[in-house]
């Protein structure tokens, strides 16, 4: 039997504008949870997670935190524009995503905050980043005397949500920008630098943690910095043309020894999110414990640590579809997302979650 080859129209679905959340469910554990481990797959709710899983268990969170990285600004023309910072790259010099309707020159001084000499800061266009074709920009920052990237993110910058989610930051009529500070934020956020939340780790809330705790479910750390290129769609209809953008990962070795002693008990590993899989599997892959990883996972893959993935719903044509196919079974998630559907799941970052096995059966590659 010939190995199918996937194109990205196979990945691709309709989906009802209004299935789209643009706000959360008003109690985190209270969203709903697809049960697809099999077929049929059962209709539950988030807090029964600890119920479907096993004394000895092992759940990989990631506990980065989401900066403040959107910030509006202006040319030296009064052209207005905003920056999302990807990455700090020193204390005064990042590499952003760069939206204006007419790209500066190298050497331009851009405006933030009204400037500089108005209580902002400013900064001066290096090129692009990581190289000459890099999709990033590079940003020479003038701050305030004891300022540093970070600290003006947390005072000019604006949680930067997903596109689909639409909120009015760039004019201050934010009136979700409290509901969003502390709900596309996990409770276990820690470690700066993401720009978007791992959403999975979003349902979780005390209760629903000590309920684990209780069963006898262990936990383990990872982070995964997640860049904006999270939510960029492939464009090549040949998937294996695509160019996966790079995000900074770690993984403590108090987690290497946690998923040591699970395998030994006879555990299962349990992912919270497509950020933690992409973590342990470029570990798995390379035996690097921190660095970039550009992991594109599709059908075919190996997967050698992760066996059970708590995920959201997510976009058509998009990576992690590609991603949550290779391990669960292309044509499994295929009947799941249109039981979803059907069923009117909430999708996307806000949305509600599912629950995962990974198939035993041979893929494509």
């Amino acid at each position: 039997m010939s190995e199918r080859r996937y194109t990205l129209a196979d990945f691709d679905y309709p989906l009802p504008e209004e299935l789209i959340a643009h706000h959360p469910a008003p109690v985190r554990s209270a969203s709903r949870l697809l049960d697809g481990r099999q077929w049929p797959a059962q209709d539950r709710v988030f807090h029964d997670l600890p119920a479907l899983l096993a004394p000895g268990d092992l759940l990989i969170f990631n506990d980065t935190k989401v900066v403040k990285a959107r910030i509006f600004g202006e040319k030296a023309s009064g052209g207005k524009l905003e920056i999302l910072i990807e990455r700090v790259l020193e204390d005064d010099q990042v590499a952003v995503h760069l939206r204006v309707s007419k790209k500066p020159a190298v050497g331009a001084t851009l405006h933030f905050a009204g400037g500089l000499a108005h209580g902002g800061f400013d900064a001066t266009l290096l090129g692009r980043y990581p190289g000459a074709d890099g999709p990033l920009f590079c940003l020479q920052l003038q701050l305030p005397p004891g300022e540093t990237a970070w600290s003006v993110m947390e005072r000019f910058g604006h949680l930067p949500l997903p596109p689909y989610i639409e909120r009015h930051q760039a004019d201050g009529d934010d009136a979700d920008a409290a509901e969003d500070a502390e709900r596309y934020q996990t409770v276990f956020a820690r470690k700066p630098g993401a720009v978007a939340a791992p959403t999975a780790a979003l349902h979780f809330d005390a209760a629903t943690l000590q309920a684990l705790q209780d069963k006898g479910i262990e936990r383990a750390g990872i982070t995964l910095h997640v860049g904006a290129g999270t939510f960029q769609p492939v464009k090549t209809e040949d998937i294996g043309q695509h160019r996966m953008h790079s995000e900074y990962y770690e993984i403590p070795a108090a987690t290497l020894a946690a998923i040591d002693a699970c395998r030994a008990r006879g555990g299962r590993v349990v992912a919270v999110g497509t950020t933690s899989v992409r973590t342990l599997e470029s570990w798995a892959q390379t035996g690097q414990t921190r660095g970039d990883t550009q992991i594109f996972i599709t059908p075919g893959f190996r997967f050698r640590v992760v066996d059970l993935l708590v995920t959201n719903f997510h976009l058509p044509k998009s990576t992690l579809m590609m991603l949550v196919s290779a391990f669960a079974g292309y044509d499994h998630i295929r009947r799941l997302y249109a039981h979803a559907i059907a069923g009117r799941y909430r999708f996307f970052s806000y949305g509600d979650s599912m629950l995962l096995q990974r198939t035993e059966s041979p893929q494509a590659s």
